[in-house]
């Protein structure tokens, strides 16, 4: 909690400063009354001297205005700072997942930065805004407190000795048991929300197999048991209040005890026992502050440790120190690519991906790869633009270690289709500048002709200002991946990657775009990964994958010869027929 406070508050000191120093004086002004009072009843009233009593008042009646005013300012101080901390802690937040790589990102569940980002991070600025105020004000009032009580009696005074150390003790018992029980809870809200996030996008499935039901069990038993721990913890923290009351009830009583028999003595006025119950009701309550503010420290610690975790989480890819000699080859550097023996494995993992490849692609050529399901295709793909790091061996672009690249230069040369297509919520020019930001009228349109999209675009009366919805549901499958398409090859680049890019479209138009990017690269090197034999025979080298390894390589007739998996498939798709002509 305070590391992030230390890093994250400076721009708001003055107002975090500022809201203590108004408290204070507000404690001032409140600790002042029950001295007026007692001044009221033990000279005032005693001695029936009314100009007095009103004198008093009056005085009573200022120090409670500017009461009211500094508690005011103090509001607006509290709330400011600690509005501006979150703000700067959310960006700093937001910034750093930026910076994960994909692996990075399989560490942490969307659900769970969902929550930390949201949740996790309203919790800390509550308590900041409410630390402010309360935290500020109870050791004020406790200590002025404590000193203005025993101005009027230290004998009497000895009941604080006793009542303060024991309020003190249960609270920090009762919050020592109740932290790891919001550590669980919060856990458990992550669940929530992962498992609404997976309803939410998948509703069409849920509602096509008839499984409301079983969603609504699913969700309904997580629900339970965040309500269970829930429970637990809040029933810990609400011992608090009962415990708080019984200790200033007691501490009434004995004040009233003893001061009642001093008073029968005539070694007490009864308005400095009124006055002295007025301190110890504003102690207890300053203590009982203390407690709520206990209930939610609790929680918001929970709340920056996790947040905390992602923040100290170090990206597994980084930059690379480059000096003025390392930016020159960078910079001059083609875009071949070689992997020279590289495997990879998730860190988490002890099963390899992607097993010894050795490959080599020439500036220019077309490589296809094909594979059954989870042969490592996309990953190998992934290692080019270090979405993914090899965990073995060297990949190089150019001929210089893609480590050696800076992240964004490296991925400058290299449009990406991925096999899910997100489309982000905004207008299909949005879009589509996502590849390149300045791109002009033209250069949608070429961009959207040659991905094949023209035609439904132009549909739309409102053309490329055509609404995009979250996620762009508003479009079908094929739809989006043309959209993806020409989101990439607006941005002309060097390495143009195509993960399963048309599995969505007929096969009509995954020859149209096949033709428009032949006629578009010019010397781009086309790594295209498929699962159809039609989208890759024609490529200048193919690649057989099968469990992380590449089982063969070879244009399309050679493959037909030598590899019976890629003759099966071929025969599967394409026919005998063809088969027989091409051998």
């Amino acid at each position: 909690m305070f590391k992030l406070i230390k890093k994250y508050m400076p721009g708001s000191w003055a107002w975090a400063i500022a809201a203590p120093l108004l408290m204070l004086l507000e404690v001032i002004a409140d600790l002042m009354q029950p001295t007026l009072m007692a001044d009221i009843i033990d000279i005032g009233v005693a001695s029936g001297n009314v100009p007095y009593i009103i004198n008093t008042g009056l005085k009573m009646l200022l120090y409670a205005v500017l009461s009211l005013l500094l508690g005011l300012g103090c509001v607006s101080a509290s709330s400011v700072a600690s509005v501006n901390f979150t703000a700067r802690l959310r960006s700093a937040f937001f910034s750093h997942i930026q910076t994960f790589s994909f692996e990075d990102l399989d560490t942490f569940k969307t659900s769970s930065l969902i929550t930390r980002m949201t949740n996790d991070i309203v919790q800390i600025q509550m308590i900041i805004m409410m630390g402010l105020r309360m935290i500020s004000r109870a050791p004020f009032v406790s200590i002025g407190g404590i000193y203005m009580a025993y101005r009027l009696s230290p004998s009497l005074s000895m009941v604080l000795v006793v009542a303060v150390p024991v309020m003190l003790f249960v609270t920090s018992f009762l919050v020592q048991r109740t932290l790891p029980l919001f550590m669980t809870m919060q856990t458990k809200v992550d669940r929530i929300n992962s498992i609404v996030r997976e309803n939410l996008l998948g509703v069409k499935v849920i509602k096509s197999f008839v499984s409301e039901d079983d969603e609504i069990k699913r969700f309904s038993a997580a629900n339970q048991d965040l309500m269970s721990w829930s429970i637990k913890a809040m029933q810990n923290m609400q011992l608090l209040f009962p415990m708080g009351n019984l200790v200033m009830n007691l501490s009434v009583v004995a004040v009233l005890w003893f001061g009642g028999s001093m008073a029968i003595g005539g070694r007490l006025e009864t308005g400095k026992i009124m006055a002295f119950i007025n301190y110890l009701m504003q102690i207890m309550m300053s203590l009982n502050m203390v407690v709520m503010m206990s209930m939610m420290y609790s929680r918001a610690k929970v709340a920056a440790d996790r947040v905390n975790e992602v923040l100290d989480t170090e990206a597994h890819i980084k930059d690379a120190v480059l000096t003025a000699g390392d930016m020159a080859a960078v910079d001059a550097a083609g875009y071949d690519i070689e992997f020279r023996d590289v495997s990879f494995r998730y860190h988490n993992s002890n099963e390899w991906v992607l097993k010894h490849i050795d490959l080599k692609i020439k500036e220019g050529e077309t490589v296809g790869i094909i594979g059954t399901t989870g042969s490592g295709k996309s990953t190998l793909a992934s290692l080019i633009p270090r979405l993914f790091e090899a965990t073995e061996g060297a990949v190089l672009v150019g001929g210089v270690d893609v480590k050696s690249y800076p992240q964004a230069k490296l991925r400058e040369k290299i449009g990406m289709v991925l096999q899910e297509n997100i489309l982000f919520a905004g207008r299909i020019e949005d879009n589509l500048r996502f590849g390149k930001e300045a791109a002009t009228e033209a250069e949608l349109q070429e961009a959207a002709e040659d991905a094949q999209a023209m035609e439904f675009i132009a549909d739309n009366e409102r053309g490329f200002r055509a609404r995009v919805e979250q996620r762009g549901r508003n479009f079908s499958g094929g739809q989006k991946q043309r959209l993806s398409i020409a989101r990439t090859l607006i941005r002309k680049p060097d390495i143009l990657i195509l993960d399963d890019a048309a599995s969505a479209v007929d096969m009509v138009t995954e020859a149209k775009i096949r033709d428009s990017i032949s006629r578009r690269i010019g010397t781009c090197t086309v790594i295209i990964i498929a699962q159809r034999i039609a989208a890759i025979k024609d490529a200048d080298m193919i690649l057989v994958m099968n469990e992380g390894e590449i089982e063969a390589r070879g244009s399309h007739d050679e493959l037909l010869r030598i590899s019976d998996s890629y003759r099966r498939v071929a025969s599967a798709q394409l026919g005998e027929e063809a088969i027989a002509h091409a051998g």
